[in-house]
């Protein structure tokens, strides 16, 4: 499968998921409430396929564009209402059953990503382990004396088991506080303890990526330069590069390291390459010369090879974190709070101005982290699916007309004024809902196309 029909692939799969479990939450909160539903649409537009199920004839469909979804419900003000299901709908229900439905959609995407947390901590989930790499010269991580090879053991006492819990607990802190205290362990197996300033996230208005600018990153062990796969039609076989093939040289510069043959190979598109490489004791120089691709908006060569497995390598830098059922759970709910948390909180810095809204990120973006994500495992796309749907519901609950904290808004409203708010009113706060969520995907869609033309 090519990288475009795998991306799309994935990040279709995602939005039907997090579409799905939205709109399921706005269904059974009225199947509760003893509301008819009358249509239930994953996608906008002309439906594809459309079934009706049930005692109520429901319809079910899927419309051609799938970025979206609505519960359509029995409603006297669109509807004409048989006086027998008058009871049915949504207009009558109490304002608390009306604002239980209207929730409902954002709970079952925060239920959607703790389930999906809680597998993966029962389950458990191969991570890269928080390994530091050679810091970045001039940075906060070169000022802490931070040491190739060190591993971080826990971030201000709080254990610290792999690269993405490192991220995850350097970016909140962030928030709270100037430095964190890293205790790590060295390659002499001593503890020592390294202070890192975080003021520099802050700073630049917290747009980027937070490790690359305090100058962390991982570790990259040299890779013996052995050739373990080929593409059949790739540019290594053609040229007659062969599986266990030792590259030693390349334009009579010495390879000692996979890393070395890869960075040569990707600058270098178009060119051919004098490859030099032991076979069985024997010296040969292959001519090969890289395709060129386009990665993320860059031209990069490639060849079409890959590196022989290293064995106990992999064990040195992954780790598998694994919980017991209970103690899942526990982890679970805290990861879904923190996300949910974090996420109020970064959008609160946005209309601050404190984060930047070249922040916010559309469908183009979303798709190739999606992409990336199921290239990486099960375990890391689910993350991903638990992610966003976290933000899908944040985004959902925020108090903007058209959205679901929009009518949770009107629905407040009503309850304090003891009566519906008039018709106009909610119309002009429709037009003003609209208008925001243009801008906000206008934004976005800015954003992706930047992002795709600065590489």
């Amino acid at each position: 499968m090519n990288s475009f029909l795998y991306t799309t692939t994935a990040f279709l799969v995602v939005l039907g998921v997090l579409i799905l479990f939205h709109e399921f939450g706005h269904y059974f909160a009225a199947r509760w409430a003893g509301v008819r539903v009358l249509r239930f649409s994953v996608g906008f537009g002309r439906a594809i396929v459309t079934r009706k199920l049930g005692r109520d004839q429901t319809e079910w469909s899927l419309g051609i564009i799938p970025l979206g979804g609505y519960v359509r419900m029995l409603d006297e003000r669109e509807d004409d209402v048989p006086a027998d299901q008058l009871s049915r709908t949504f207009n009558r229900q109490s304002v608390w059953r009306r604002m239980a439905i209207v929730v409902a959609g954002p709970l079952a995407n925060f239920l959607l990503a703790f389930l999906i947390y809680w597998g993966n901590f029962w389950v458990g989930v191969e991570e890269l382990r928080p390994i530091l790499g050679e810091p970045v010269v001039a940075t906060p991580a070169a000022q802490a004396g931070i040491v190739n090879g060190e591993r971080v053991l826990t971030i201000n006492g709080v254990p610290t088991e792999s690269w993405p819990e490192m991220r995850w607990q350097i970016v909140t802190q962030a928030s709270a506080g100037d430095s964190v205290l890293l205790e790590v362990i060295n390659a002499r197996h001593e503890i020592v303890h390294r202070r890192l300033d975080l003021g520099v996230i802050r700073q630049a208005g917290w747009d980027g990526d937070a490790l690359e600018r305090l100058g962390l990153r991982f570790y990259q062990p040299k890779i013996p330069p052995f050739v373990g796969r080929l593409s059949p039609d790739g540019r290594a076989a053609l040229a007659g590069l062969r599986v266990d093939d030792e590259i030693v040289s390349v334009d009579g510069l010495s390879i000692a390291a996979w890393q070395e043959f890869v960075r040569i190979v990707r600058a270098s598109p178009g060119r051919v390459l004098n490859v030099g490489v032991m076979r069985g004791g024997a010296a040969l120089l292959l001519q090969i010369e890289p395709a060129l691709i386009t990665e993320n908006g860059r031209e990069i060569g490639r060849i079409g090879a890959g590196v022989r497995d290293p064995g106990d390598m992999r064990n040195e830098l992954l780790v598998t974190v694994r919980y017991g059922f209970f103690e899942a759970l526990h982890k679970a709910l805290d990861e879904t709070g923190d996300k949910i948390g974090f996420s109020l909180k970064m959008m609160g810095r946005m209309l601050t101005g404190e984060v930047s809204w070249h922040n916010i990120s559309g469908p183009i973006t979303i798709a190739d982290y999606a992409g990336q994500s199921a290239k990486s495992g099960a375990g890391q796309y689910l993350k991903f699916i638990a992610l966003i749907s976290i933000s899908l519901g944040v985004l959902n609950l925020m108090p903007i007309p058209i959205l679901d904290g929009g009518h949770l808004l009107y629905y407040v409203a009503e309850a304090i004024r003891r009566k519906p708010l008039s018709e106009r009113s909610v119309e002009i706060g429709q037009k003003i809902g609209m208008f925001l969520l243009i801008l906000l995907m206008a934004c976005s869609f800015y954003n992706d196309i930047n992002r795709l033309i600065s590489g």
